[in-house]
Order: C-alpha cells, then sequence, then structure tokens
C-alpha cells in the first residue's frame, strides 16, 4: 500500500477523529454515553442594572423610524436592494434584512388577503430584528480574541473593533443572525446593535427614542419583563396607557413611570409567552407577538440553556488536564508506528 502525503492526512485526520471520541469518551461518560446537558457549566447571571427593549409587534405600525433613526445615529448609509434600484434611485431605504449598514431592520410576515393586522390567517405582523444581547451569548463565547465582551453593569455586548481579526466566528455562533460583516468594505468589520450605548447624547437608543406608539420601550430587562406580563394578563380591547421611549423602574414600590406621554389604545391579542425571556438563558431583549414567534421568522427550536454553557462544558471537560489532547497525540503517535511496521524494509526484520 503506497502512502502518500494526502493519505497520511486523511488517516490522520481518521485517527485524530478516533482519539478525539477515545478522549471523549473516557472523558465524558466511563461506562455509558453521557448527555451533552449534563456537562454544562452554570449558566452566566442577569446583569443586576441590565438594560434592553422591549417589542410589541401588535403597536408597530411598520412606518420603520426606528431604521432610520438609527443609521442616522451610528452614521450608516442608505441601503437599496438591486431589485429596488429601477424605481428606488437613493430617494428611499429600504433594507430588507440586517447588514454591516443596517443595524436594526422592521420585516413583515404576510398571509393570503392581508385583511387583519395580528392575524394569522389572512392577516399581516411586523418584526423587529436587532442583537438580543443574550444574557450568555454565543458570540462572546466563540470569539478568540476577546472583540466580544458584555458589560458587567448594563449586559449590552459590545464589539471591539480594535481587537477584531475578522474571524466571523460570532457570525456563525448567533443564533438569531445578528452580528454582520461589511464585505464591501476592504478594511471591513463585524457591526451590530450596541443600543447606541457609544452614541454621544443618545441616552435612549435611536429606535426607542423615536417610536410613536412605544412598541420599542427601553428600560431594565426585569422591569420590561413585568411589563410584558402586566400587558398579557390584560383583556385584548381593554384600554390601556402604553408608555413610550422609556419605562423606569419603579420608586416605593410604585407603579413603573415612562418619560413622555403614553400611548392610549386598545390591548391587542397576544400569544402566550414572552420571546426572550428564557430562551437560550434569557435574553435583555424581548419580544410580544399577536401571531405564533415562528411565523415572524425568529428561532424557537433552540433550548432554554444556552449553547455557550453547553460547548464550553464539554470543551472545559474535554481538554480537563490536557487529558484530550494527549490522548489525540497518543493516537496519532500509533498511527505513524503502526505505518512505520507495515512499510519498513525486509531486511530490518
Amino acid at each position: 500500500m503506497d502512502l502518500n502525503r494526502r493519505r497520511f492526512l486523511t488517516l490522520a485526520a481518521t485517527e485524530g477523529a478516533a482519539g478525539a471520541a477515545v478522549a471523549t469518551a473516557a472523558t465524558i461518560a466511563p461506562g455509558a454515553v453521557a448527555q451533552a446537558q449534563d456537562l454544562r457549566r452554570d449558566p452566566k447571571p442577569l446583569p443586576p442594572d441590565a438594560v434592553g427593549l422591549l417589542y410589541d409587534s401588535t403597536l408597530c405600525i411598520g412606518c420603520r423610524a426606528c431604521q432610520a433613526a438609527c443609521k442616522e445615529a451610528n452614521g450608516m448609509e442608505a441601503e437599496v436592494p438591486a431589485r429596488y434600484a429601477a424605481w428606488n434611485a437613493g430617494t428611499w431605504d429600504s433594507p430588507t434584512d440586517l447588514s454591516g449598514d443596517t443595524l436594526t431592520v422592521i420585516q413583515v410576515y404576510q398571509h393570503g388577503t392581508m385583511e387583519e393586522k395580528d392575524s394569522p390567517t389572512d392577516g399581516y405582523a411586523f418584526v423587529k430584528r436587532q442583537c438580543m444581547h443574550c444574557t450568555d451569548a454565543s458570540c462572546i463565547s466563540v470569539c478568540p480574541v476577546t472583540a466580544m465582551t458584555k458589560d458587567e453593569g448594563t449586559g449590552i455586548v459590545r464589539h471591539h473593533p480594535d481587537r477584531c481579526i475578522g474571524c466571523r466566528y460570532c457570525v456563525l455562533a448567533c443564533p438569531f443572525g445578528v452580528p454582520r460583516y461589511e464585505f464591501d468594505d476592504p478594511f471591513g468589520q463585524i457591526q451590530k446593535c450596541e443600543l447606541c450605548a457609544d452614541v454621544p447624547g443618545q441616552d435612549v437608543p435611536a429606535c426607542a427614542d423615536v417610536c410613536p406608539t412605544g412598541a420599542t420601550l427601553y428600560g431594565h430587562t426585569e422591569t420590561l419583563a413585568e411589563e410584558a406580563r402586566r400587558r398579557l394578563a390584560t383583556r385584548t380591547g381593554e384600554a390601556y396607557a402604553f408608555p413610550r421611549g422609556v419605562l423606569l423602574r419603579a420608586e416605593d414600590g410604585g407603579d413603573p413611570v415612562t418619560d413622555r406621554a403614553r400611548h392610549e389604545a386598545p390591548m391587542g391579542p397576544y400569544v402566550e409567552g414572552i420571546y426572550g425571556e428564557h430562551l437560550l438563558g434569557g435574553t435583555q431583549c424581548l419580544m410580544l407577538a399577536g401571531v405564533p414567534f415562528t411565523l415572524l421568522g425568529v428561532p424557537e427550536d433552540v433550548p432554554d440553556t444556552s449553547y455557550a454553557s453547553i460547548t464550553e462544558g464539554i470543551q472545559h471537560t474535554l481538554y480537563r488536564y490536557m487529558i484530550g489532547p494527549i490522548l489525540l497525540l497518543g493516537g496519532l503517535i500509533a498511527f505513524a508506528y503502526r505505518s512505520a511496521r507495515q512499510h519498513r524494509p525486509e531486511e530490518w526484520d
């Protein structure tokens, strides 16, 4: 059997995989196959002063003022997809998805005749997409150079371009598909929503600051979750004063307050649940909707346990005391020794 370089690498990869499997089996499940969940590390807690957004799809009117304000605050150019260029030659910003120049975007669910808002049948509904600022973020876990970090106080997931090496692991790791790379720039960087934390004079995220109905609301995550639960507990059609802009923490046990006039409207129909409250260990940006979340194109087939807590648990177990690398090296040595015995000249025997 000839042993060329290609075959050597193929067999080495095979032996390496076998060594890794042995290491995993020896470390993870002596005598049995353990579930990956059993190896997860403890989830990271929500920071005490975590801030985020509450997006209420039933209040959204699709005006896209949040998109325009976000671009203006972050100094980003308008985007016109090629299929719109013939009739929209730079007159209207019309992105259809997140990108290096669009940090938040309003998308729409459409069905049938689209006669009724927030109806899954013959209706339509809006959805706002931006960074969810996960409590235990996958993008932070996979970044090899700590270009992605989480603010210890506010919990905002930040990107530091001076550290970024452009590997784009964060792009692949995010279950929400949020971080985007500027492929059209020779010196492109990762771009994502940071709740306007670095925008001078922008104490409130621009998207929440301009929303006319309060569909996008800014505040402490726990306060926003309490507001979401109040809405779910209110009967459909009942009058409700929706806060706009910022929802401040209650003082002395009183009701939370908003920094501007409330939006009076009847309570819309909601599907059960607050999107993001428990998903992947919890997110600081939450969502309410009148149609099932799956129809809005957001991922629901994900666990309540964060991916980072599972993968880091497996990695730390596998590499504890360097058992994994040692067994992998042992597998490669065994392969090399076996190959040498098979191909040594007869006169050596």
